[in-house]
C-alpha cells in the first residue's frame, strides 16, 4: 500500500477528488497535507491537486509556490519521489520550477470544461510506464489557464529529450491545433521533468477513475505510478 499526500491549499477544490481516487477507489494510504505544513511525511506520492489556490491572485499557482510545504515538495522531487500536479497543481510545479513553462490564459480567453482526447506521448515516466505510446485517453479538462507556453528552444528540448507526456488529440488521434481546448503549444497537455519523476499535466486523471463516471481513463494513470512504487491495486469496478 503506498502513502499518497494530497496538497491543500486555500481554494483548491479538487482535493477530496483525488483522495477519493487513491484511497477509496485504488484502496492506497492518501491523508491531506495542509500547505502551512513543513513537510510531506513518509509519502511515496504527492499530488498538488486543481482548484484556484488563493484564488489564483497574481497569476495561477504564484502564490501556492511559496506556501511552506512547496520547500519540501521540491526536497521530495530532488530525492526522486513521484510528484504529479494536476491542472492548478500543474501551475503551481510550474511557478515552483520543477517544471519548465507555463500556463497562460485559453487562447479562447473562455473557461474550458469538457472531455479531452490525450495521446500517451511518453513513457519514460512512472505515470504512464504501464501505458502503450500512442495510446488515447479520455479525460476531463476544467481550466481558464491551461495555454501552455514555452519558448522555441525549451520546446525542442522537451520534444528531443521525450518529455512531452501527453498531448492533446482528435477522434482520429491526431494532434491538430482544434484539439487543444486552451491553444497549447504544439498541442502539450502535459510534461514530465528530466528524471520523470514529476509530472504536470492539465487534464484530471482523479475525475473519471470509475466507469461510472463514463471514463475509468484516469485511473490507468493512477495505477501506473502505483506500480511502480510496487503496491497492490485491485480492479476498478
Amino acid at each position: 500500500m503506498a502513502k499518497v499526500a494530497v496538497l491543500v491549499f486555500p481554494g483548491s477544490n479538487c482535493d477530496h477528488d483525488v483522495y477519493h481516487a487513491t484511497k477509496h477507489v485504488l484502496g492506497q494510504d492518501a491523508r491531506f497535507v495542509w500547505h502551512k505544513e513543513g513537510s510531506v511525511g513518509e509519502a511515496d506520492l504527492v499530488v498538488v491537486p486543481g482548484g484556484f489556490s488563493y484564488g489564483d491572485y497574481l497569476r495561477a499557482g504564484a502564490i501556492a509556490r511559496f506556501s511552506p510545504i512547496m520547500k519540501d515538495v521540491v526536497r521530495f522531487a530532488a530525492t526522486g519521489g513521484l510528484v504529479l500536479g494536476v491542472c492548478n497543481g500543474f501551475q503551481v510545479l510550474c511557478e515552483a520550477e520543477l517544471l519548465p513553462g507555463a500556463l497562460m490564459r485559453n487562447a479562447s480567453l473562455r473557461f474550458a470544461c469538457k472531455d479531452a482526447r490525450l495521446r500517451v506521448e511518453s513513457t519514460a515516466t512512472p505515470f504512464t510506464a504501464e501505458l502503450e505510446t500512442g495510446e488515447v485517453l479520455t479525460v476531463p479538462v476544467a481550466h481558464g489557464e491551461g495555454n501552455y507556453t514555452a519558448d522555441d528552444a525549451t520546446l525542442d528540448e522537451l520534444e528531443a529529450e521525450d518529455r512531452v507526456v501527453f498531448r492533446y488529440v482528435d477522434a482520429a488521434g491526431e494532434a491538430v491545433p482544434e484539439a487543444a481546448p486552451n491553444g497549447s503549444a504544439r498541442n502539450i497537455a502535459g510534461v514530465r521533468n528530466a528524471r520523470g519523476n514529476v509530472l504536470g499535466m492539465m487534464p484530471h486523471p482523479e475525475r473519471c477513475v470509475e466507469p461510472v463516471l463514463g471514463t475509468a481513463d484516469g485511473a490507468k494513470i493512477f495505477r501506473s505510478a502505483l506500480a511502480h512504487l510496487g503496491a497492490e491495486v485491485g480492479d476498478v469496478a
